[in-house]
C-alpha cells in the first residue's frame, strides 16, 4: 500500500491540470488514490464532470511523471462516482486560481443533515481583481465547460470563474 504522504503521491499530485496550469490536480481533488497492487502502481481520477475533455491528458501527464520518478509499472484507473464536487478543491487550489484572476468557487456551507434544496439565481461571483460581488455572469461557459465567464460591475474587468458543482 502506498500512502498519501509517500513519494508517488507527492508526484502524481503535483501534476499540473491541463486546462488551469496554475493548479495541480492535487490541488483540484481530481487524484482519488494512489495503491500498489501486485507490483504495479494503481492510481484513481475522477474527471470535474463526466465529459471532461482533459481525462486523457491528465491520466497520460501522471502516468508520464510517475514513470520519469522510477516508477516503472504505472496504471490509470477512472473513478466517476462518487462524483467530483468543487468541494475538493483544496484551499491552496483556491488561493491559486484566485492569484490566477479566475474566481474559485466559494465551499459548500457545512452542516448536519439533509441540504435544502434552493432553486433560483446562484450566488455572485467574487470578482478575483477588486473583491466585489456585484457581477454579473456573461456566458454559461468560458474557455472551457467548468468555467463561467462574468464581468465585474465595480471594477469593470471580465474574468471567469470555476463552476460550484
Amino acid at each position: 500500500m502506498v500512502t498519501r504522504t509517500g513519494t508517488a503521491w507527492d508526484v502524481a499530485a503535483a501534476t499540473p491540470d491541463p486546462e488551469l496550469p496554475m493548479v495541480t490536480v492535487g490541488d483540484l481533488g481530481i487524484l482519488r488514490s494512489l495503491d500498489e497492487q501486485d507490483g504495479r502502481l494503481v492510481v484513481t481520477i475522477t474527471p470535474t464532470y463526466s465529459g471532461c475533455p482533459a481525462m486523457r491528458e491528465i491520466a497520460g501527464d501522471v502516468e508520464y511523471r510517475l514513470r520519469a520518478a522510477g516508477f516503472a509499472e504505472v496504471e490509470i484507473r477512472t473513478q466517476l462516482a462518487p462524483a467530483w464536487t468543487s468541494d475538493w478543491i483544496t484551499a491552496d487550489g483556491r488561493r491559486k486560481l484566485l492569484l490566477a484572476g479566475i474566481a474559485p468557487p466559494a465551499p459548500a456551507p457545512r452542516r448536519a443533515g439533509p441540504v435544502p434544496l434552493t432553486l433560483g439565481r446562484a450566488p455572485a461571483a467574487t470578482c478575483p481583481r477588486c473583491g466585489s460581488v456585484r457581477t454579473s455572469r456573461r456566458a454559461a461557459f468560458s474557455a472551457t465547460a467548468c468555467k463561467a465567464l462574468h464581468t465585474c460591475d465595480a471594477c469593470l474587468e471580465p474574468f471567469e470563474s470555476v463552476k460550484a458543482i
